[in-house]
């Protein structure tokens, strides 16, 4: 039984380890974005380097992967594992009063960024890739912003990221929060760390949102 309960907190452990690394690159992809409203010149600047630098490319893009890969795979064996453990039903469902609808359906918000996340790469990954690895066409530091900005000419796709990104806002108001009492975190500075996480999972959610209307409209 104890080997069980070490295994369950490992487990959990190397999830929340794995949300933060997420986290962290989840935000360094809004900084280089959000250039793209302001400028032109920075965003293509970033987007060059960030796709020609040999340790961005080759080391942490592997590691991103993996990382998304573990974190997903990880999340389903582990709500799989406490669905199954359910012996004793409630007697009465009392909704939020047990937990809150976040909590409660983090399989679901997980399942709608995964599927985002499968857009996302066919919009830009996989394109990236052929351009570079398939089809061999020369350099060009100037053609990235051009890209982005053709992505969101479609509006059926901007509807699809905005509401992808309200469920990512849902995933993050439970699981970055969640995450800091995984890894041992429970202390007095709770109350900064829940508002900062609050922060957090509206604001980098709604600042990508902000970004695809933001270049429909302009287009």
């Amino acid at each position: 039984m104890t080997s069980v309960i070490q295994s369950s907190i490992i487990k959990k452990f190397a999830m929340a380890l794995s949300g933060f690394f997420l986290i962290v690159f989840l935000f360094q992809h809004f900084i280089i974005n959000i250039t793209s409203v302001f400028s032109e010149e920075i965003f293509n600047q970033f987007s060059h380097f960030m796709g020609t630098n040999f340790i961005v490319q080759f080391i942490a893009q592997p590691i991103l992967i993996f990382g998304v890969i573990f974190h997903f795979v990880m999340g389903f064996v582990l709500d799989f594992k406490n669905r199954a453990s359910r012996n004793i039903k409630y007697v009465k469902y009392k909704g939020s009063s047990n937990a809150s609808w976040m909590s409660r359906n983090m399989i679901i918000s997980g399942l709608v960024i995964l599927s985002f996340l499968g857009l996302h790469f066919y919009d830009f990954w996989i394109p990236e890739m052929k351009y570079k690895y398939v089809e061999f066409l020369p350099d060009d530091s100037n053609r990235y912003y051009s890209e982005l900005t053709h992505k969101f000419e479609d509006l059926n796709k901007v509807i699809i990221y905005v509401v992808s990104f309200f469920f990512l806002s849902l995933h993050l108001l439970h699981g970055f929060s969640s995450s800091f009492q995984s890894m041992g975190i429970n202390n007095k500075y709770n109350f900064i760390i829940k508002i900062v996480t609050t922060i957090y999972s509206i604001g980098i959610p709604f600042g990508f949102s902000f970004i695809a209307i933001f270049h429909y409209l302009n287009h």
